[in-house]
């Protein structure tokens, strides 16, 4: 009993470093979180929590673990008062404290006793019970909906602006090009301009 008393209570000190994050792009990896977060502080953990009403290999929500209980009430109140930026962008991401409920692998709580039962057709929770069984399956069918759309309209503004970098690149090396091999100050010459001189 004084082991399991010991292991809830390192739970519990762990539960006050880590926050809660919901909302992620499904395209968010651990790495990105990391370096959007590390700025607050020392990130130790990051763990994606899998919603099971949503598609597989999704991971929309993170427990993220901190060196300290302050450092993860800064980014609670960060994340709460301003834009987030991941990858550049302001993400509409929520975040909170974290429960002791969130880990799957939390040891059991001193002295709490689960007990689960079977309902028979004649209980009266029986058709309380399927009813929800309903409003969950319902759920599930339009998270998934959201969730697709959402996939692709990120993979087409991820396209956008791999797009929009590629040419602003590619015109970027055009006029160095023509700068540096001295088309541009020929020009200049020729159509009597001025032409500001880039090495002053």
């Amino acid at each position: 009993m004084q082991a399991l008393t010991e292991e809830y209570a390192a739970l519990e000190d762990k539960v006050k470093r880590t926050i809660n994050i919901d909302n992620l792009s499904p395209l968010a990896k651990e790495s990105v979180l990391r370096a959007a977060l590390d700025q607050f502080g020392n990130v130790i953990q990051v763990k994606f929590i899998r919603s099971y009403l949503e598609m597989k290999g999704t991971a929309c929500t993170a427990l993220v673990e901190m060196q300290s209980a302050k450092e993860a009430k800064t980014i609670i109140s960060v994340i709460c008062n301003s834009p987030f930026m991941i990858s550049g962008m302001p993400r509409p991401v929520r975040a909170c404290s974290a429960v002791a409920e969130m880990f799957d692998d939390r040891p059991r709580k001193p002295g709490r006793k689960i007990v689960c039962r079977w309902l028979k057709t004649s209980d009266p929770d029986f058709e309380v019970a399927m009813k929800m069984k309903l409003i969950i399956r319902k759920h599930a069918k339009e998270a998934n909906f959201l969730l697709k759309r959402q996939l692709e309209e990120e993979e087409e503004l991820a396209k956008e602006q791999s797009e929009s970098l590629n040419a602003i690149y590619s015109k970027y090396e055009l006029i160095e090009d023509v700068t540096k091999s001295g088309t541009a100050i020929r020009l200049a010459k020729r159509y009597k301009m001025r032409i500001a001189d880039v090495d002053r």
